[in-house]
This record gives C-alpha cells, sequence and structure tokens, in this order.
C-alpha cells in the first residue's frame, strides 16, 4: 500500500508506543445493539456446545480415537472463540472503533493463526483415523493405539504453533504506514499486511509459505485419504458402503467449512483485498463455523450421540437421587 510517510520500528520504545485502531463495524453505527446481541448469543452457544463435548469426552471412560480427536477439536475451538470474539464484542461498544497494542496484536495473530493451524492439521489427524477405520478395519485397534493419537495431536499443535510463530514474526518486521485503522474486528493478516508500507510481493511469501503449510498440505492428505476410502468402499457391498460413508459426512461438512472459507481469505494476492468482503466472510469464519461444529457432530456421529446420551442419563440419575435424599431427610 503506497503512502507518504512510514514508521520504521527500529527500537523497543517505538514498538510499546504504537497502537493500532480496530474499526470492526464502525459504518454499521445503527445496527451496533443488533450486532451485539446476536454475536453474544452465538458466542455463548458456541461455547456451551464446545463445553457440552468436551465434558462428554472427558466423563467417558472408554475414549475410541475420533472422540479423541474431537475432543482436542472442542479445546481449539473453545481457545479460537475466545482470542476473536471478546474483542469484536467490545468494538461494538465503543464509538470509533478499539485501540490495540502493537503487542496485543500480534498476540492476538498468533494464537488466531496458531489455533486455526492446528485444526487444520487435526482435520488431517481424523481423516486418517477413517481411513484406517474404513480401508483396515482389523488393524484399526493397533494402529491407532492411544499414543499414537496422543502424539498426533501433539504434533498438530506444535506445527500449527511453529507456523504461527514464523508468520506473526514475517509480518510484524514490516514498516507500518503512519494511519494504523485496521479495518476489521480482529488483526487478521491481510488485514494488517494491508498496512505495510510496500508494493513488493516479496513480504507476501510468509502468507503464501504459511498457506501452503496450512491449507495447501493438508488438503491434499485429505483428499489422499478420501481417495484411498472410495476406492475401498468400491469393492464392498452398497448397504455396507452407505454405513461406512456415514461415517466420514461430519467430518467431510467440517473440512469443507473451514477450508473453504480459509481458502477464500488467505489463497489470493494483496491486490485484491477488499476490507467490506473480508469482513463477513470472517464473520462466519470466526462466529457461525464453531456454531456449526458442535451442532454437525452431534447429530450425524453416533459416538459423540452416544456419550451425548449417557452424559444426560447421568445427570438425571444424579438429580433423582438428590431429590430422592431431600424427600427422605423431609421424612424423617
Amino acid at each position: 500500500m503506497p503512502c507518504e510517510s512510514c514508521m520504521e520500528r527500529g527500537n523497543k520504545s517505538t514498538d510499546a508506543a504504537l497502537e493500532f485502531l480496530l474499526l470492526g463495524f464502525s459504518e454499521l453505527l445503527f445496527l451496533r445493539v443488533l450486532l451485539f446481541l446476536i454475536f453474544l448469543i452465538v458466542h455463548l452457544v458456541t461455547l456451551a456446545g464446545n463445553v457440552m463435548i468436551f465434558m462428554a469426552v472427558v466423563m467417558e471412560p472408554s475414549r475410541p480415537p475420533m472422540l479423541f480427536f474431537l475432543c482436542h477439536l472442542s479445546v481449539i475451538e473453545l481457545c479460537y472463540t475466545l482470542v476473536i470474539v471478546p474483542k469484536a464484542l467490545l468494538s461494538l461498544i465503543g464509538v470509533d472503533g478499539r485501540a490495540i497494542s502493537f503487542t496485543g496484536c500480534a498476540v492476538q495473530m498468533y494464537l488466531f493463526v496458531a489455533l486455526g493451524g492446528a485444526e487444520c492439521f487435526l482435520l488431517v489427524a481424523m481423516s486418517y483415523d477413517r481411513y484406517v477405520a474404513i480401508c483396515q478395519p482389523l488393524h484399526y485397534a493397533a494402529v491407532m493405539s492411544e499414543g499414537l493419537c496422543l502424539r498426533l495431536a501433539m504434533a498438530c499443535c506444535l506445527g500449527g504453533f511453529a507456523v504461527a510463530l514464523g508468520l506473526t514474526m514475517a509480518v510484524f518486521r514490516l514498516p507500518f504506514c503512519q494511519s494504523h485503522r485496521i479495518n476489521h474486528f480482529f488483526c487478521d493478516v491481510p488485514a494488517v499486511l494491508h498496512l505495510a508500507c510496500t508494493q513488493s510481493y516479496i513480504h507476501e511469501l510468509p502468507l503464501l509459505a504459511a498457506c501452503v503449510l496450512l491449507l495447501l498440505l493438508p488438503v491434499l492428505l485429505i483428499l489422499t485419504s478420501y481417495v484411498c476410502i472410495a476406492a475401498a468402499l468400491l469393492r464392498v457391498t452398497s448397504v455396507g458402503r452407505c454405513k461406512a460413508f456415514s461415517t466420514c459426512i461430519s467430518h467431510l461438512a467440517v473440512t469443507l467449512l473451514h477450508y473453504g472459507c480459509a481458502t477464500f481469505i488467505y489463497i489470493r494476492p494483496k491486490a485484491s483485498y477488499s476490507p467490506a468482503r473480508d469482513k463477513m466472510v470472517s464473520l462466519v469464519y470466526t462466529n457461525i463455523t464453531p456454531l456449526l461444529y458442535p451442532l454437525i457432530y452431534s447429530l450425524r456421529n453416533k459416538e459423540i450421540r452416544g456419550v451425548l446420551r449417557k452424559m444426560l442419563r447421568r445427570r438425571k440419575i444424579s438429580q433423582l437421587t438428590r431429590d430422592t435424599n431431600s424427600a427422605v431427610i423431609c421424612v424423617w
């Protein structure tokens, strides 16, 4: 983005004094109250849904690999929404947006990319779980052991956080223009890059590398898993084929939602940046999709439905026990 004066940050005092202003939805003055209420309700429902899945899986004594990965996915979604949505809600309360420090913006971007990257890798691990379950059912228990699942989950988190660290450092080493007004409701990578005082595409290479590692490579691995699954399903009867494929529907739906929005936002040149369009897509990406994930898995996944039924049954039994004990005490 061309500008007349750029601020080179050559010392730590300049970094500490530099602030960004998140404009959020400042152009929608008359809809702020409505947007605030909608965001708040969606945020609370998302938190409740992911906490419910997390608690249900944790309380289950025997956890199959898919439930183990769903538990980690719920934790990532919880942290993911807590990084973005509270700041967005505060931006709706403010009159002219909300100021965020240089360090705060960097931390928010780092956590956002790290958690999103960990989710990308976790979806790959879940596709591998489906591949082993359908293509190698007799070896499933031996291959998808508890130790392997734990190592896969740790590798997903470490991979996401490592890529996020490199991308965040590359972005915040750029010189920024005097205008530090970010036309977004959080410190997203394209929105911050738009403030950089450079027209060279070299500075977009770290984002391109991150997209290759977090989007392109995982998508290719997931496609490879499902090509193998499709080839294996062609050799079974139609009844078995439908039953096996039904176990993949929830994972496919979440994968399409996650990678669809992320690809639209990040895999494109800086010149095509559109603040209004990006904010709307990011709104879906950071608020609606985390809300849909618990609904998709609770409706389509037989294992998670069974775990939720067990949890509700235990709550009913404990409630009946308490009521019975209270009645006995009253009689005495």
